[in-house]
């Protein structure tokens, strides 16, 4: 299935779509890309923040968005695999049969996924700036990204190792 078909049936059932994944078996490049897929949606949802923010405070865009693809791209990657390497060790100290691909595959398939609300946040955040209605949007991205990424591991639980 496409990525876009997965990424809206995971509103519907976020632990099939994981289980579907998992079941075409482990493989590494998938999980890469599906976590450069969000850190690239993630480097381009900052833009029109930035952007707001260079105009208002009179700062140089080009030097914003060089910290921001140096962040999103480059580091971002990095954080996210110690995490889920974390979440890894997390679950095989409670006794878990998780794989460390498994919990890879569920953490990025996650962010993934809620990327679209990831999009949105970044309108919000260069179109109306800072206030009640961005961290309404924040804290619900937050809130999709933890049911798909809890759903999906709990998928990974079932799954044979």
């Amino acid at each position: 299935m496409p990525v876009t078909t997965d990424i809206v049936a995971s509103y519907r059932g976020p632990g099939r779509v994981v289980r579907r994944l998992l079941d075409m078996g482990p493989r590494e490049d998938r999980a890469l890309a599906f976590v450069m897929a969000f850190c690239g949606i993630g480097f381009i949802a900052q833009l029109p923040g930035l952007a707001r923010r260079a105009h208002l405070e009179g700062l140089d865009l080009n030097m914003l968005m060089g910290g921001a693809l140096l962040g999103s791209v480059f580091i971002l990657p990095l954080l996210l695999y110690v995490l889920s390497w974390g979440t890894y060790l997390i679950s095989r100290m409670f006794g878990g049969a998780t794989t460390s691909y498994q919990a890879r595959l569920a953490l990025f398939w996650a962010l993934l996924a809620s990327s679209p609300l990831v999009l949105l946040n970044g309108l919000v955040a260069g179109f109306i700036g800072p206030g009640p209605v961005q961290t309404l949007t924040g804290t619900l991205w937050v809130a999709v990204f933890v049911w798909f990424w809890f759903s999906g591991f709990s998928q990974t639980r079932r799954a044979p190792a």
